[in-house]
């Protein structure tokens, strides 16, 4: 039977992108939408994505493989390892501020990459998507002040 309006359903990237708990909340339209202003980038074992003290231009979701977190020239002792689902870069989306850390490829793997500009012109565009976004950056944040906390290293 013909379908004059079938719902929508996310594919390729946006698939990929409804794994990552920040993108969670958003209908399979929105993920699509979210797809569309997302890069894909590759990084080999080993390659620096970005450096301490670099400009933050950008967040990334890692679809596949490893990212160290660590200061720059201390590899050796990570910050936090992270896997698929999982991002990093994130304080660049609120400020584009310099870097705290540096994240390398602690195996080959495949990131998804939004910049600032797509996403303030997202939250012009599609205040709704941008909104659940932040929320979920909130919730982000609050969980690592939360572990700062427990760690005696902050008060919430």
């Amino acid at each position: 039977m013909f379908r004059l309006f079938s719902p929508s359903r996310p594919t390729g990237l946006a698939q990929r992108l409804a794994g990552l708990a920040l993108l969670a909340e958003l209908t399979p339209r929105e993920l699509k939408i979210v797809a569309g202003l997302v890069h894909q980038r590759q990084a080999l074992a080993g390659e620096v994505i970005f450096d301490e003290g670099e400009e933050g231009q950008a967040i990334y979701f890692v679809l596949a493989g490893q990212v160290t977190i660590c200061r720059q020239g201390d590899s050796g002792r990570p910050i936090a390892l992270l896997g698929a689902g999982q991002v990093f870069g994130e304080l660049a989306l609120i400020d584009g501020g310099p870097r705290s850390a540096q994240a390398r490829a602690a195996s080959d793997c495949e990131l998804g990459v939004m910049f600032r500009g797509d996403f303030f012109n997202l939250m012009e565009s599609h205040a709704l998507i941008a909104t659940r976004i932040s929320f979920a950056l909130a919730r982000h944040y609050a969980g690592i002040v939360r572990q700062l906390a427990a760690a005696g290293g902050a008060q919430p």
